[in-house]
């Protein structure tokens, strides 16, 4: 009976992970085997944890991190007038 419980709470939590991700960001996941490209990669998202990209905090040296260590996951897009000079 215990093992059943386990087995079962771990199926459940297998399930609502799973859950959370579309087919397109599992695929993003299956070709990575990392979470962040880098360091940097790991610092932009941790300041940018908000719903609005509009919002996001874009310097010159993350665009030119991005492109030279091939960081993946959803764009962020931003005018040139909200690139940061930092």
């Amino acid at each position: 009976m215990r093992n059943e419980r386990l087995a079962l709470s771990l199926v459940s939590a297998f399930m609502l992970v799973a859950g959370c991700a579309t087919s397109d960001e599992w695929a993003t996941w299956k070709q990575h085997p990392t979470h962040f490209a880098s360091g940097d990669h790991l610092n932009f998202s941790a300041r940018n944890q908000n719903d609005d990209p509009g919002r996001a905090k874009v310097t010159r040296k993350d665009i030119t991190l991005a492109r030279d260590e091939g960081w993946w996951g959803k764009p962020v897009t931003v005018s040139q007038e909200q690139i940061q000079e930092r």
